[in-house]
């Protein structure tokens, strides 16, 4: 009697087991897992572990369901609507006693949300008010206090922005009671937008804090690559304030890794003609950041630097929709970086898209595919590359505190000063075979306190000259600064070094000059000179012609360099060097195509270089060598034409004794 249950049970398992045992692809190394519970359209948010995982386009992307089938998918990537800006249809000005009115024609059918004034004024800070009209003689307020400003650092705010709704006329009225009343050439009126696109807030790190000359620079890491970044937002707790700002992120150029400005714009806090506060913390972005780092930058300016507490980052989401045959599980796989984008037949879904709801399941983060083998760090990157004589090599540092993985060494000074310009020479070996690496010019820049003497020319009173000691020679020197006690004053100076030549002759090499001017109305203490090119020595002269003025005093001086990494790949038990000093190197070829891209979106740990270490006698007494061999040289060629003078003297017929 039981015998029937037998074969039914038989059957439930002979059907199941091969869906439940059907096999993923192996070329894919996440899996993410989720339950669709009904049959139909889904849309789903993709979570950022999942667009981190896989690449910038998402061709990596795969969807299957528990019988191993490839699901067909769309994926969506929502955006605001197109914004129509266009220049006011009439613009006209005038002046009053304290305001200036700026009254015009929007030329716009649809709702106003903003206008941008242009002007060629460049310093300024002034307060408007807006109103609307629909005949030109009844106007309504819509926003008041709106700040405009344009600083000479840099900070730049033209456009005021009001509650959206239809208007054929508006009007703006300039304060000008705190300040002179400034040109206003034209006007741009932006339409209001309809329903915003959705954004989801991030956490964000920051994981540097650098503070330049003048500016602050913040590394932020997003947690994620791959990411529709469509604001960054500062927070801070200054009451007033205007900055200029702007967003950079790492890229590949070339045989390196340097950081590109992907945005800019002003943040501000102020309040003026007598109004409350009106802030904006918030730089618009709207784009596709491919690595997990930002880089914001703050230009401060002659300011203290703005404390910042926090930065928040706004990303568009990424849908993905599909139509599922079956509930049941579903496998969503990432990580293959040799595939191609999939083209499918999106017919079937046969439904408008844009009107599908999202669904709120949540998708696991993607863990191992159980059908490939877990990867290590950087899969596919060598870590020996080919093997290198390093009889020309003169200084090498060993490389210390690293683990197994992504890693990035700041160079130091003794690298800065020992290897060629461009670090054609930097090498990075283990035993005798190359690691390969790429090398990281960032933003960042590092000061260093250098001596000085004042003396001055017996010669020509009137000249005052300083002597500034760098720590090492060679060093990639950018700009100098120092500072001043004196009051009012006006003066021309001018660096340089001086280098010898092949004959043993000393010459200047100019470095670079700039005028520096003390008023009541600027009463900056601190000098700055941007270098024309890096200094080859220690040593530096800063001169200045006093003229009939009495000679100024200087002090603190300081010079800036940028900071350098290199990024590699190695393991704990590696014994690695760091070799340089070759100035006939050239260049190291290595596949940066396939190593600059993983490393700039693997987690780096950072190691450290040791002590310097000689290999050869160093050329640093190279000139006075020549010096020498130029006395020798001059020498032994008197010698010799003293022997021919002789020669010729002995050769000459000799003078015949007159006759008796």
């Amino acid at each position: 009697m039981k015998r029937p249950y037998n074969w039914l049970w038989i059957f439930v398992l002979v059907v199941c087991i091969p869906a439940a045992a059907a096999n993923l692809p192996s070329d894919w190394r996440h899996e993410q897992s989720f339950d669709v519970s009904n049959a139909g359209l889904v849309k789903i948010s993709l979570p950022v572990e999942t667009l981190d995982a896989a690449r910038p386009a998402l061709e990596d992307l795969r969807l299957y369901d528990g019988a191993g089938n490839e699901v067909p998918y769309f994926i969506q990537r929502p955006a605001p609507a197109a914004k129509v800006v266009q220049a006011a249809k009439s613009f006209q000005v005038s002046l009053n006693a304290d305001t200036t009115i700026i009254t015009l024609e929007t030329g716009l059918a649809q709702p106003l949300d903003g206008v941008t004034l242009e002007s060629p004024a460049r310093n300024f800070i002034k307060a408007v008010r807006v109103e609307s009209s629909d005949d030109g003689q009844h106007w309504q307020i819509l926003a008041e206090g709106q700040p405009i400003f344009r600083q000479p650092y840099g900070a730049s705010q033209l456009h005021v922005s009001f509650p959206g709704g239809n208007a054929k006329w508006l009007r703006l009225t300039v304060d000008d009671r705190r300040s002179q009343p400034i040109p206003f050439t034209g006007a741009l009126v932006h339409a209001a937008t309809g329903e915003a696109a959705p954004g989801d807030l991030i956490p964000v790190i920051i994981s540097e804090r650098d503070q330049n000359p003048g500016e602050t620079r913040l590394a932020l890491n997003l947690g994620a690559a791959n990411l529709s970044v469509v604001s960054v937002r500062i927070e801070t707790a200054e009451p007033l304030f205007m900055r200029q700002v702007s967003i950079a992120v790492p890229q590949i150029s070339e045989d390196s890794i340097r950081e590109q400005t992907i945005g800019q714009g002003a943040v501000y806090r102020v309040a003026v003609g007598g109004q409350a506060p009106s802030e904006n913390l918030s730089l618009a972005l709207d784009s596709l950041v491919r690595s997990r780092e930002l880089i914001l930058l703050v230009k401060n300016g002659d300011s203290p630097p703005l404390a910042i507490s926090g930065v928040r980052v706004e990303r568009r989401p990424v849908y993905l929709v599909f139509l599922a045959p079956r509930p049941g599980a579903y496998h969503l796989l990432t990580g293959n970086d040799q595939c191609t984008a999939p083209v499918y037949d999106l017919a079937p879904l046969g439904m408008n898209l844009q009107g599908v709801a999202v669904s709120s399941m949540k998708i696991p983060p993607p863990a191992d595919n159980p059908d490939f083998h877990a990867p290590e760090v950087l899969p596919g990157l060598e870590l020996t590359g080919a093997t290198l004589d390093i009889s020309a090599w003169k200084y090498r540092k060993p490389v210390n505190n690293y683990s197994t993985g992504a890693l990035q060494i700041e160079l130091s000074l003794d690298v800065l000063g020992h290897a060629q310009p461009g670090f054609a020479d930097l090498r990075l070996l283990h035993g005798s075979n190359q690691v390969p690496y790429v090398i990281q010019r960032t933003s960042i820049i590092r000061s260093l306190t250098a001596g000085f003497t004042a003396t001055n020319d017996s010669r020509d009173p009137q000249l005052s000259r300083w002597i500034i000691k760098l720590p090492q020679s060679g060093l990639p020197i950018t700009r100098l600064t120092c500072v001043s006690s004196s009051a009012l004053f006006e003066r021309s100076l001018s660096l340089y070094e001086e280098l010898p030549d092949d004959r043993g002759d000393v010459y200047r090499r100019a470095l670079g000059g700039a005028i520096w001017t003390r008023t009541l109305d600027h009463q900056s203490k601190e000098f700055a000179l941007a270098l024309d090119s890096a200094p080859q020595s220690d040593t530096l002269f800063l001169e200045t012609d006093n003229g009939d003025n009495p000679p100024i005093g200087l002090q603190k001086f300081a010079v800036f360099y940028p900071a350098t990494r290199i990024l590699f790949k190695a393991r704990a038990d590696d014994k690695l060097f760091l070799y340089y000093g070759n100035p006939h190197a050239a260049p190291p070829s290595y596949d940066l195509s396939l190593v600059a891209g993983q490393l700039l979106a693997a987690g780096k740990a950072t190691a450290s270089l040791s002590t310097e270490e000689e290999l050869k006698k160093s050329s640093s007494r190279g000139n006075e060598v020549l010096g020498k061999a130029g006395f020798l040289f001059w020498g032994i060629l008197a010698l010799v034409v003293v022997g021919l003078l002789v020669i010729i003297s002995r050769l000459l017929p000799k003078p015949q004794p007159p006759p008796t």
